[in-house]
């Protein structure tokens, strides 16, 4: 009975041992979230059964299903990372977009920079002119700036609508906007492979769902075909937006989540 005795024996619970399940408990609440509704499930759930199985193995004394489960373990740590590096891309992404982690970031983007934005989407789409904009936030998009034309230019509705112009050599890709500035054109960004996205929507809708998906940016997205404007966030897809609500829209990404609000006169001279 000793290790029953053992069992039921506790000391006394303080403050910090109630925070330390706390803690635990958040991590593997977040955790759980963040695998809900992906393949990552499968693979948790072969986990937990090997795990069980290991335990089971040394209570049995299976000498030889023990020593297999022990010796796999490291190589299935590898052949995590390797299959999954794209998901664990995404959660570490997650974590930092964590609140805590919000006063580090600089709200950079102005409220003439969003009007810009605005009539550059309201011009192509009249036009049925395909175009893509990501507008950084608190991740960095380096990786994909790099690959892309660098410009390095003021964010301005002339400049947008050359560089998605029919014909121009920078109309294929994504313009990058970082810091009130088109950082690059012609930006090559991952395509969405969640098998939740429509099968109808184009190569430049799946590429912002990819981006999202990793990061916290924006994505403007002009349908070629529809003439239609989407904004994309965290990987959800709203389709059909009227310019109106995009700009409300943006001012609550980009300025709103510190508080900031910029009064603007806009072209009948009200204040917006």
């Amino acid at each position: 009975m000793t290790w029953l005795t053992e069992l039921l024996w506790r000391q006394t619970i303080v403050w910090w041992d109630l925070l330390d399940i706390a803690i635990v408990s958040f991590l593997i609440y977040g955790l759980l979230r963040l695998i809900s509704g992906t393949r990552a499930v499968q693979m948790a759930l072969s986990g937990g059964f090997l795990i069980g199985l290991f335990f089971l193995s040394q209570w049995l004394e299976l000498e030889m299903v023990n020593w297999a489960i022990r010796n796999l373990a490291a190589y299935v740590v590898f052949a995590i990372i390797v299959l999954f590096q794209s998901d664990i891309r995404r959660a570490m992404a997650h974590f930092g977009r964590a609140p805590l982690f919000r006063y580090f970031g600089r709200a950079q983007t102005t409220d003439e920079t969003i009007e810009d934005l605005v009539a550059t989407a309201m011009h192509l789409a009249s036009r049925r002119t395909g175009a893509i904009v990501v507008v950084q936030r608190q991740i960095g998009l380096r990786n994909y700036i790099e690959g892309g034309i660098p410009l390095d230019a003021m964010v301005t509705y002339d400049l947008l609508a050359s560089i998605f112009a029919p014909g121009s050599p920078l109309h294929d890709g994504a313009a990058i906007i970082q810091d009130d500035r088109v950082a690059a054109a012609a930006c090559f960004l991952p395509l969405s492979v969640s098998p939740r996205v429509n099968r109808k929507l184009g190569t430049r809708h799946r590429a912002a769902l990819g981006l999202t998906e990793e990061n916290d940016a924006v994505a403007i997205v002009v349908s070629e075909e529809t003439g239609s404007i989407s904004l994309v966030l965290g990987g959800d897809l709203q389709h059909g937006i009227s310019p109106e609500a995009l700009r409300v829209r943006l001012r609550e990404l980009l300025l709103g989540r510190r508080g900031v609000r910029r009064p603007r006169e806009d072209a009948q001279g009200a204040l917006t």
